[in-house]
């Protein structure tokens, strides 16, 4: 049965068969139909974390002095002028409001509809309120950060009761130059203003903030490009011009590093960062000059430590004789790194191919990635097959529960994973 498709019809029908349907699942019996995929897998996790699907639970609003600080910091201020010319003439017309949040869940903005406004309060959808998934269940705000693509949650699909008089569609918003999620875009509404059109509409809208970010990103990296390149051209050693995230704007005496993979916290001195090794680093407005030392090798990583445990962020920290750096690693290269360190013997490109996508014939896409993968890990990995160094100690952080492995994944290795755990 089309859901999407009766709801646009009838959606007081098709409410109805989706609140029999939660009704039935949440008990344990076999419901007539089943629930959509992502639906079913955000409530398997409400229950693992024992989320309350007849209370409405909320947390403290941050104060309105917070609230301003973070939309001061987030970058999602630079793309509101996009949100609102995609989203709010539509959303208003249609009864919907616009809903934007940070990477936190935490509500940010909120525009549309005065009489829909006035119904968010009512439900707790407030400036300043937590809509993470494990706060208040399955959602159009927090669902799409976990699984990190668009989400429409219709009626009796939040796992909230008294959420089921809405129905919210979400896109996550990344970071392009490190793919961060850094908040989602929602568009809430009453029941009766469902249109399966909406989950397209808000994600194209969402993909052009992300175009924006990107044209921004790529202007930065122009002025950079003009304060850097004539100090390197007076310098007669390897260098390169990186901004605060490591994105090359100007190089010098070596091959052109699109980017370079830079500790959370850098700070001017002599630092090792790979794959360069030890580096004279310089702050250089809007970024950071680096100086490559020519005769000193590379410190020695001792540990790298994957830490899988938080469902939407990620990351690799590695530890060594030159101090900790870490990086928050996206969903393809998460995965990768997990199934490296499942297998410490190695894994060939087919093999990987086949772990990833059931077809060992993907090797072209596996190399890709690896060689990504390699450029801030350097010969932490090696290939032919590839691993990690054999004297490199890997620890891997596991969610508490396995089936929340990489919950974005369908990778046929993770997946089955995360089924043996089930």
């Amino acid at each position: 049965m089309n859901l999407a498709r009766l709801a646009a019809v009838d959606p007081a029908r098709a409410a109805r068969l989706l609140s029999e349907v939660r009704d039935a699942t949440l008990s344990g019996k076999r419901a007539r139909i089943a629930p959509r995929p992502v639906i079913e897998q955000s409530w398997g996790r409400m229950l693992r974390s024992g989320v309350d699907p007849d209370h409405d639970c909320r947390t403290g609003l941050l104060s309105a002095d917070e609230v301003r600080r973070r939309r001061e910091e987030s970058p999602l201020r630079h793309v509101l002028p996009v949100l609102r010319a995609g989203l709010l003439s539509v959303a208003d017309v249609a009864q919907h409001i616009m809903v934007v949040a940070d990477a936190d869940g935490r509500v940010l903005w909120r525009e549309g509809s005065p009489q829909v406004l006035r119904k968010a309060d009512g439900v707790g959808l407030e400036l300043g309120a937590d809509w993470r998934e494990d706060v208040v269940g399955t959602n159009g705000v927090g669902t799409p950060a976990v699984v990190r693509r668009p989400v429409q949650v219709f009626a009796a699909e939040h796992f909230v009761r008294s959420h089921a008089s809405w129905t919210c569609t979400g896109a996550p918003i990344t970071d392009p130059r490190d793919g961060r999620l850094i908040g989602v875009v929602d568009v809430s509404g009453p029941l009766r203003t469902m249109h399966p059109a909406t989950l397209s509409w808000v994600d194209s809208v969402a993909k052009l903030a992300e175009a924006r970010l990107r044209e921004l990103h790529l202007d930065s990296l122009e002025r950079l490009r003009a304060v850097g390149a004539p100090v390197l051209a007076g310098l007669g050693c390897r260098a390169l011009v990186v901004d605060r995230h490591g994105w090359a704007a100007a190089v010098t005496g070596m091959p052109y590093l699109r980017r370079l993979a830079l500790p959370k916290s850098l700070s001017p001195g002599r630092r090792w960062l790979p794959p360069l090794g030890h580096c004279s680093v310089e702050p250089l407005a809007g970024g950071w000059l680096l100086r490559v030392a020519e005769e000193t090798p590379p410190g020695t990583a001792s540990r790298i430590r994957l830490d899988l445990g938080r469902p939407a962020r990620a990351s690799v920290t590695v530890c060594g004789a030159a101090g900790p750096w870490s990086r928050e690693l996206s969903p393809r290269h998460a995965e990768l790194l997990y199934l490296l360190a499942e297998h410490r013997d190695g894994r060939g490109a087919a093999a990987l191919a086949e772990d990833l996508f059931g077809d060992p014939s993907r090797t072209v896409t596996v190399r890709a990635e690896m060689s990504r993968v390699r450029r801030y890990l350097g010969d932490l990995l090696q290939h032919r097959p590839y691993r990690f160094r054999e004297d490199v100690e890997v620890d891997v952080l596991l969610p508490g529960d396995l089936r929340d492995l990489l919950p974005r994944s369908v990778a046929p290795a993770v997946t089955a994973r995360r089924r043996t755990a089930g």
